[in-house]
């Protein structure tokens, strides 16, 4: 029997560790707009995500709720990691400046685990 609790939790623990794997999203931004990936990045509280952002033009993005920013240059991969720990639905947003507005390119919903 003490076997069988601790296989039992060892194989719990080996699928909560599964569960905290990076998931990775590629996305793309031409003309100020989202054009590849999602519109909106589902995840579960406690998950590891990893974005990596292409564009066509310098930008600046911004994750409203985590409070992370990011610069994005043409032709290079720029990358937002970070673990999914607040629950709710967050924009990411292009900080405008020069009087522009911030448009939302997508959201981030992240799930009670």
């Amino acid at each position: 029997m003490r076997r069988l609790l601790a296989s039992l939790a060892l194989a719990l623990s080996l699928a909560s560790a599964a569960a905290a794997e990076e998931r990775v999203f590629d996305l793309t931004i031409a003309h100020g707009k989202l054009t590849g990936g999602p519109d909106t990045i589902r995840a579960r509280q406690g998950d590891n995500l990893v974005l990596h952002w292409h564009s066509d033009r310098a930008i600046l993005l911004h994750l409203h709720g985590y409070d992370i920013e990011t610069k994005v240059m043409p032709g290079v991969v720029a990358e937002m990691r970070f673990e999914a720990r607040a629950t709710g639905r967050f924009p990411i947003h292009v900080h405008g400046g020069q009087g522009r507005s911030e448009t939302v390119l997508v959201y981030l919903e992240v799930y009670p685990e």
